[in-house]
């Protein structure tokens, strides 16, 4: 009992200020959600059961530009591509969850990612934790993302700086776990990828599916082979 409350305690506390920056992200993309013209209940659903920024983001973006609903399904399977790595490099420390990992596959995101690879290579297998970290941020974002839409047109997120708090946020905590080559080399790519298209095509959409695809696929070849050597 003891040890499943420091657990908690733990996943609360180290998501708690990342949490905060999700809830400014998440009131942004409320409001945009509403002046995209979709009705406080369908941007309430996409948080519920999507629980991806980026996908929602891009998801409103499309709807937005008259996109059908067969290229939005499309460009939302590439845009969590990355999600598959992630599960694949948590599975170790949520075995121990057995039938409740389909269950915790649902929080897989970046954030639940970077707190749960650094507390699984602290404390080993964990789900427990990785379950509160993700909880805490399933909870953050759903809430943040009705206040965002019943504000509506009632607030500029780019004029408070809403929609940057949670990227700069997520920078800083990332930056202390680049430490290993694969890392260091995913980070890398995803910065030349990133900047690389921007400077050919500024605003492009696809940047960001294209540089979240391309980053982790080095980072995994670099990390197989060191294993291999």
């Amino acid at each position: 009992m003891a040890e499943t409350k420091k657990a908690i305690k733990a996943g609360f506390i180290e998501a708690f200020p990342l949490a905060i920056a999700i809830a400014t992200y998440g009131i942004s993309y409320g409001v945009l959600a509403t002046q995209a013209n979709l009705s406080i209940v369908v941007s309430v659903a996409l948080s519920l059961l999507v629980f991806s920024g980026s996908v929602q983001l891009v998801v409103v973006a499309m709807l937005s530009t008259g996109a059908g609903l067969a290229s939005i399904l499309f460009t939302s399977a590439l845009l969590n591509l990355r999600n598959l790595l992630y599960g694949a490099a948590l599975a170790d420390g949520l075995a121990p969850a057995k039938k409740w990992r389909w269950l915790l596959s649902f929080g897989v995101s970046d954030e639940p990612f970077v707190l749960g690879s650094s507390r699984f290579k602290k404390c080993g297998p964990d789900p427990l934790y990785f379950g509160t970290v993700a909880g805490t941020f399933y909870v953050a974002w759903v809430f943040s993302s009705l206040i965002g839409a019943l504000i509506g047109n009632e607030v500029n997120p780019q004029k408070w700086g809403l929609d940057l708090a949670f990227p700069i946020t997520f920078v800083a905590l990332l930056i202390p776990s680049l430490k290993e080559k694969p890392i260091i080399a995913t980070a890398l790519t995803a910065v030349i990828v990133a900047g690389g298209l921007e400077y050919l095509a500024p605003g492009n959409e696809f940047t960001i599916i294209i540089t979240g695809v391309l980053a982790p696929l080095i980072g995994l070849h670099l990390s197989r082979r060191s294993q291999n050597d």
